[in-house]
């Protein structure tokens, strides 16, 4: 019958064989993992997987079986030896791999070598009795030179504390509390394990540090996906802000090539306001963060002067803007305001009316531009995404300054755009 050690050991074995098994589907399911990390984790925990399951059949073999299994049980053990002590050099390539060097270097082959002493001494054991043996009934004993064996295995964990000191400037704190705590724990267990018996001491601290090191990849690598992703964002958000409509470009200069004639100082003005217009356009790509309002007002009024340049009595546009101290991410107003321009003026309608307005709250900044006309919310374009523009703005108010955009129904007919900005971090 198996005594309380003998349950303690089991629920060790236990508990590494789930986190190792998790952590293999996981990794397999995690698309956005490094293809490096993805290998290297498929590798380390198919290891552990192996380890812990040989683990398991020993002690199931010793246990509960006894008599007749004695082969069972030496296979075991000597997997259960061979597959943790693979381990080790294991985590000293993921050491090397962090600081950017190659395999090709004095402390992998350092780790090389004793990891091949240690194999040598494990295949010799099963020849011998030094070192441990199992007897005719199965029964497991520890040799008189039983910490010999687990020598090489702390000297490799103190091999790898040294690289990991070395490199400790090209890691973040949290990753080099994790190395750390990695090494740590698997050598302190070995250490006791060299002078105790009972406990699976080594099984605990090698479980306990894989699940240390899998979490803070598994964050690490989820958190440089996230950046990944916010950095892709925002260079598409840059690339669509150089592809202005080729037909409104063709349509300025037609109007400023037929003002030159009949009327040159509109013809400048509109030129003023166009190169205005494609100034805040380009400068935007390399604004990082937040702009004040007042330059996006000025970049949305060279825009209005523009189209009202062509549409001169067919559109009008008020503004009520007395709050101004806030700030918010370029190109967030003038893409609504084109929004509204684009959805509703109609030259065959009456003439489209936009009105800016600002406002604050105790929580935020409050920016609203309403629109006569079209009701866009119903409206439908080719593509059948008619507001392509506008969930860009939204995705990047959310992201750069956790703002929100919203979309309603105008009584009098039209679209009111009501965007949101935090105190926090939209304030001025």
């Amino acid at each position: 019958m198996p005594d309380y050690i003998d349950l303690i050991n089991y629920a060790s074995v236990i508990s590494g064989m789930t986190i190792s098994i998790m952590g293999l589907i996981f990794t397999f399911r995690a698309q956005y993992m490094s293809s490096w990390i993805r290998n290297y984790f498929k590798l380390f925990l198919g290891i552990l997987i192996v380890y812990t399951f040989s683990n398991a059949a020993s002690q199931i073999s010793l246990v509960f079986l006894g008599d007749g299994y004695r082969t069972l049980t030496i296979t075991a053990i000597f997997c259960e030896s061979f597959f943790s002590s693979l381990l080790m050099p294991l985590l000293n390539i993921y050491i090397l791999h962090n600081s950017g060097r190659s395999l090709r270097c004095r402390m992998f082959y350092t780790v090389f070598f004793l990891w091949c002493l240690y194999l040598v001494m494990l295949i010799y054991t099963q020849f011998s009795t030094t070192i441990y043996y199992v007897t005719e009934d199965n029964v497991y004993h520890r040799g008189p030179y039983y910490p010999l064996l687990l020598v090489p295995a702390v000297l490799l964990m103190l091999i790898n504390m040294v690289g990991l000191f070395n490199i400790m400037d090209q890691l973040s704190k949290r990753t080099r509390n994790v190395l750390f705590l990695n090494l740590l724990i698997p050598t302190v267990a070995m250490l006791i394990q060299m002078h105790s018996y009972g406990v699976l001491l080594i099984v605990f601290g090698t479980s306990v540090s894989a699940l240390i090191l899998f979490n803070n990849i598994v964050n690490e690598e989820a958190e440089r996906y996230i950046d990944q992703k916010i950095a892709l964002s925002e260079q598409v958000f840059k690339t669509k802000t150089l592809q202005i409509r080729p037909h409104f470009i063709y349509n300025t200069m037609s109007s400023i090539y037929y003002l030159c004639e009949i009327d040159p100082k509109k013809a400048q003005k509109l030129v003023d306001d166009f190169s205005s217009y494609l100034k805040k356009n380009y400068s935007a790509m390399v604004k990082e963060g937040l702009i004040p309002f007042n330059e996006e007002l000025t970049h949305t009024r060279a825009y209005l002067n523009v189209i009202k340049a062509r549409y001169e009595d067919m559109i009008f546009v008020d503004y009520d803007t007395p709050h101004i101290a806030f700030r918010l991410p370029p190109l967030t107003l003038e893409p609504v305001v084109e929004n509204a321009v684009k959805h509703g003026l109609d030259p065959d309608s009456d003439p489209l009316h936009i009105l800016i307005r600002t406002g604050s709250t105790a929580d935020g900044n409050i920016l609203i531009v309403e629109n006569s006309g079209t009701d866009y919310l119903e409206e439908q374009t080719e593509d059948n995404d008619p507001h392509i523009g506008l969930d860009n703005v939204r995705s990047r108010l959310s992201t750069l300054c956790d703002g929100t955009l919203s979309i309603d129904r105008r009584e009098e007919g039209g679209t009111i755009v009501t965007i949101f900005l935090p105190e926090k971090k939209g304030s001025a």
